[in-house]
């Protein structure tokens, strides 16, 4: 007996009503403390006027670390270097993109700046970027894991 069989089709993963989605964000600071955020570009259709880190999603194949240097300086012309893993997280979304349930493991890591030049994304899942003082950007309206990556950033300086 297979597990479809077991579970029914409201479970079968071949029916394309659940995804899982694994991306790799960076969380970059400058000397003066202020955080690295991304602006989602309206053509997202996520609705509103949201800030949310550098990263996205890994190619088939690719390795959690290079993703997160390939999308940061993708999204603002910035090169990289890991300098350690925050956190691993994840989360479970409704109706997102075609599915009925969009699972998002989302894996922070801690990135130094190290060369290129700030610039926005040309025609991409973001429309520009900039550093924020974290009091700053929490004025904005901050997607959930920018928010909980200011708090991770926060409960680090504390230390």
């Amino acid at each position: 007996m297979s597990a479809t069989d077991r579970a029914g089709p409201a479970t079968d993963r071949r029916t394309g009503t659940d995804r899982t989605r694994v991306a790799a964000y960076a969380v970059c600071r400058d000397d003066q403390g202020r955080v690295l955020l991304c602006h989602i570009a309206p053509s997202v259709g996520i609705g509103g006027d949201v800030w949310t880190l550098p990263g996205g999603g890994l190619d088939f194949g690719e390795s959690p670390d290079v993703a997160v240097l390939r999308e940061l300086t993708e999204e603002t012309g910035y090169v990289g270097e890991l300098d350690g893993l925050i956190s691993v997280s994840d989360r479970v979304f409704h109706d997102v993109d075609g599915a009925d349930r969009l699972h998002a493991i989302r894996i922070l890591y801690r990135v130094r700046i190290v060369g290129g030049e700030l610039r926005d994304e040309p025609e991409g899942s973001t429309d520009t970027c900039r550093w924020l003082r974290p009091k700053e950007a929490r004025k904005l309206r901050l997607g959930e894991l920018a928010r909980y990556a200011l708090d991770l950033v926060r409960a680090e300086s504390a230390h």
